[in-house]
C-alpha cells in the first residue's frame, strides 16, 4: 500500500498547476503576438471588441475579469497608439464605451493565425477533430471551475 501524498506538496496543488499553466500559456503568446505589437493582456481586449464594439468599459472590465485600475492604463496604451478609441455614451455621460479604429479592425486579420499557430505549441494537433475536441473539454472544465469558484466568492461576501 502507497503512503497518502501530503496534500501539501507544491506538485499536489491545482492553484499551481494552474498558476503555472498560465504562464507558460501568456510566454507562447508573446512571440504570436509581437508582429501585431500588442501584449497578451492587449490581445484579450481586442478579442473581446472583435466580437463586440462599442462595449461599454465596465461591462469590458467584468468580461476580461479585470479590475478599472488595470483596464484603464491598458486602454489608454491602445488609444494612443491609435488602435482603440473611448467615447461617452450618447445618452449617459457617464458610460464610457471602447470602439476600434480603423487599424484595430485590420489587425484582426493579421491575428487569425494566433490561434491555430498557439495550438501547435501547446501540442495539438489543429487537424484532429479528436485533439480540437479535447482541447474544447480543457477550455469547459477551466471555465465551469472558474464559474463554480466565483460563485463560491459572492455567496461568501453576501
Amino acid at each position: 500500500m502507497t503512503a497518502a501524498k501530503d496534500p501539501l506538496l507544491l506538485e499536489q496543488q491545482l492553484c499551481f498547476a494552474l498558476y503555472r499553466a498560465s504562464r507558460a500559456m501568456i510566454r507562447a503568446y508573446g512571440p504570436l503576438l509581437e508582429p501585431l505589437g500588442v501584449t497578451y493582456p492587449q490581445y484579450l481586449v481586442l478579442l473581446a471588441l472583435w466580437e463586440e464594439e462599442g462595449i461599454p468599459v465596465k461591462r469590458l472590465g467584468e468580461q476580461l475579469v479585470l479590475d478599472s485600475a488595470t483596464l484603464t492604463p491598458l486602454l489608454k496604451r491602445l488609444e494612443q497608439r491609435g488602435i482603440v478609441e473611448r467615447r461617452r455614451d450618447g445618452q449617459d455621460e457617464r458610460v464610457v464605451r471602447i470602439f476600434l479604429t480603423e487599424g484595430g479592425r485590420a489587425l484582426r486579420a493579421q491575428a487569425k493565425h494566433i490561434p491555430g499557430q498557439l495550438a501547435c505549441r501547446a501540442g495539438v494537433d489543429a487537424a484532429s477533430s479528436r485533439s480540437m475536441a479535447q482541447l474544447a473539454r480543457l477550455r469547459e472544465e477551466l471555465t465551469a471551475l472558474s464559474k463554480v469558484l466565483e460563485e463560491g466568492e459572492a455567496d461568501t461576501e453576501a
